[in-house]
């Protein structure tokens, strides 16, 4: 299993929240296929196809957990993981 798969099977399992690093949160975003737009301190990401925007800010060196949460449920609802990225 690669570092993506384990990133990815971090976000969807929903138990690990609070210890997933910003950094880490935007590869996965890059990695299916979302476009970086930065505003500030503010990480916007937009996929064709998907109507939400994604809008994150880093907490330190980690991600907020609500945004892990908010991704998650963004990745569930459009079916988007490791067999169908792009």
């Amino acid at each position: 299993m690669g570092q993506i798969d384990k990133l990815l099977a971090s976000v969807l399992s929903g138990n690990q929240d609070k210890n997933i690093k910003f950094r880490d949160i935007q590869r996965v975003l890059l990695y299916l296929g979302f476009r970086e737009r930065i505003r500030g301190d503010h990480y916007i990401y937009t996929r064709q196809g998907i109507a939400e925007k994604i809008n994150i800010q880093p907490n330190g060196a980690f991600a907020k957990p609500y945004q892990v949460k908010q991704i998650r449920n963004i990745m569930l609802n459009y079916k988007l993981g490791a067999d169908n990225h792009v």
